[in-house]
């Protein structure tokens, strides 16, 4: 089964790749879109805020599309027969939802369909997937084919749609003509702006580029090309296409609607109209200047500077091949003669292709190391040093808030490493900032793991596709939540955290719809979020343990908890402050000195 799974994520990978060499004239295509015309793959979140990517859904013979519009007869006449075909088609390899090409609210549409069941009703925030399916009318269904990417039947939901759904069903395909329907116009403002008036490369698409893209997309950088003149963006603007259809870029983006992040990693909607409207145009360049081959970058590997301390990693030689347990090192922290407050920490790995991540502890002077890495950051001076974690960003904290690093202590590294068929030896570095002598920082950075271990973890059973596991922590204190920070591995799938307060009430706080074990990322508040005491928040993580998932190394496997990326583990860390600064004072009494886990 794992040459199964081997083959089909190639084949997937491939599909991607043959997709992206031909996808720069599709958009355009697409505004007079017909049946049986290629569209592409494409992503959308429903009205819970669940992902859905059509390709995931290819061991269907179709995905039924109803188009839905708040308040619309047209609609509610065509999705009265949705129940009933549903009925009848779903168990023979026909997925039905609806889609809401206006992107309108997820409560609005969610009351519309509620009749319904549990059917998902996908929203369309951006306009850009309905452009692409060409849908012109509310209460139009389409028939979306999940492995080539085209629509098979577009019309109306009578006795047509009943005919193409019982063909497509047999393995046949349908008629493709177009059928009209009767409904309300679908209007498309920013395609018919973007598309007569223009879009700018200089004053629009560079400066997006920029921000969203180029700091990764750069020589030197961490991305596959660098993004640094229009030749390359007009080059890649396929791929930009499909990576923006599908949201597998920018990578760790998470649900738009809930929270406001300081590093969302979101493309603001009308960014992402002008993105692929550009493309659609031929991805034109205007002006004499080229502001991406114009930016320049820091020559320093370090992100704030030269650090005031750099901690020498010791190196680690790493196989081509086999299977590595987890590396456990003391590292001494040289040069550190006296107490100092921690500002900021950036760890650095010469191999970043074998080393996936590090879990942390600090071990004070006089102390000896505690079993574990992971959980309680709850002693209120605490210092935090960055681990290595993938995709993160170097780590510096909030204004006026640190934690003491006292002279004599060492670090205790959890080292996680992966091999790619090439010996290496990763040889790391660790730059650490301090507050100026005599600052100490008035505000301290506490937190807790909702984190399921060997003892609590419930096996995930093979082939199941959406296996969820829960875990809570409870807040004794009034406190500001500031950050949450993700952990699963390859069949991780999505992951949300939840705020149920004591008056009954309860606030999603972050949903990770589409989470990436290559992007493991602490989603950092803009506003720090008031919590009363006995706030409970509850981490909910689904597993997708089947074979439609192309990272997953074997679904018919029961998989536990483990270290290995095969296995699966469940983290949901937690970060806050205390709002009353006297619970401060309460912990140090409480906890006294020891070990700092990170």
């Amino acid at each position: 089964m794992r040459h199964k799974t081997s083959i089909k994520a190639s084949l997937h990978k491939a599909r991607l790749s043959l997709l992206s060499l031909s996808a720069a004239t599709v958009l355009m295509s697409s505004l007079t879109a017909q049946a049986a015309e290629r569209v592409g793959d494409f992503a959308l979140l429903d009205q819970d805020g669940i992902y859905h990517n059509m390709s995931w859904y290819d061991n269907n013979k179709a995905v039924a599309l109803f188009v839905q519009v708040n308040g619309d007869t047209a609609s509610q006449a065509s999705l009265a027969r949705l129940t009933e075909l549903r009925n009848e088609y779903e168990s023979r390899g026909i997925v039905f939802m609806t889609i809401n090409p206006l992107g309108q609210s997820r409560d609005s549409v969610a009351s519309e369909v509620s009749a319904l069941g549990d059917i998902p009703a996908l929203i369309d925030d951006t306009q850009l997937i309905s452009e692409a399916l060409g849908i012109e009318k509310s209460g139009e269904v389409l028939l979306f084919d999940p492995s080539a990417f085209t629509v098979m039947y577009r019309g109306p939901a009578g006795d047509e749609l009943e005919s193409a759904l019982a063909k497509t069903a047999q393995g046949d395909l349908p008629d493709s003509s177009v059928l009209a329907a009767q409904g309300s116009d679908i209007s498309y403002p920013a395609r018919d702006h973007n598309m007569t008036q223009g879009v700018s490369y200089v004053d629009d698409i560079a400066p997006i580029l920029t921000k969203h893209c180029a700091d990764c997309h750069r020589e030197g950088g961490i991305g596959p090309f660098a993004m640094d003149s229009h030749v390359m963006a007009q080059g890649w603007s396929p791929m930009i296409r499909e990576v923006l259809m599908t949201k597998r870029m920018p990578p760790a983006q998470i649900d738009p609607h809930i929270g406001n992040f300081s590093n969302s990693y979101n493309v603001p909607f009308e960014d992402q109209q002008k993105l692929l409207h550009w493309i659609a145009l031929g991805s034109p360049k205007d002006g004499n200047a080229d502001p991406l081959a114009q930016l320049e970058w820091p020559e320093t590997e370090w992100a704030f500077g030269e650090p005031d301390l750099i901690v020498p990693v010791p190196a680690q030689e790493i196989p081509a091949t086999g299977v590595l347990e987890y590396i456990d090192v003391i590292v001494p922290i040289p040069g550190l003669i006296e107490d100092r407050w921690l500002k900021a920490s950036q760890y650095i790995s010469s191999e970043p292709t074998v080393l996936h991540h590090t879990l942390n502890a600090l071990i004070e002077p006089g102390q000896r190391p505690k079993p574990g890495l992971i959980g309680s950051f709850s002693h209120p001076d605490a210092p935090y040093i960055t681990p290595y974690i993938p995709g993160a960003e170097p780590y510096i904290e909030d204004p006026d808030t640190g934690g003491l690093l006292k002279a004599g202590t060492t670090l205790a590294l959890n080292m996680h490493y992966t091999t790619t068929g090439r010996s290496a030896v990763d040889e790391g570095k660790i730059g650490l900032w301090f507050y100026d002598e005599g600052e100490e920082p008035s505000q301290r950075k506490l937190g807790e793991c909702a984190c399921i271990f060997p003892n609590e973890w419930t096996n995930i059973p093979p082939n199941d596709p959406n296996f969820e596991q829960i875990k809570s922590i409870t807040l004794g204190y009034d406190a500001y939540l500031t950050a949450f920070h993700p952990h699963m591995h390859f069949r991780g799938k999505s992951m949300v955290f939840e705020a149920q307060y004591p008056d009954g009430s309860s606030e999603t706080l972050l949903n990770i719809a589409r989470y990436n074990y290559d992007w493991q990322i602490e989603y950092k508040l803009v506003v720090p979020k008031f919590v009363p005491a006995g706030t409970k928040v509850v981490v909910s993580g689904k597993f997708d343990n089947s074979l439609q998932n192309p990272a997953n190394p074997d679904p018919e496997r029961e998989v536990p908890w483990g270290q290995q990326s095969w296995d699966e583990m469940f983290f949901g860390q937690v970060y806050w402050k205390a709002a009353d600064p006297a619970v401060l004072d309460q912990l140090r009494e409480k906890l006294g000195g020891g070990v700092a886990a990170n």
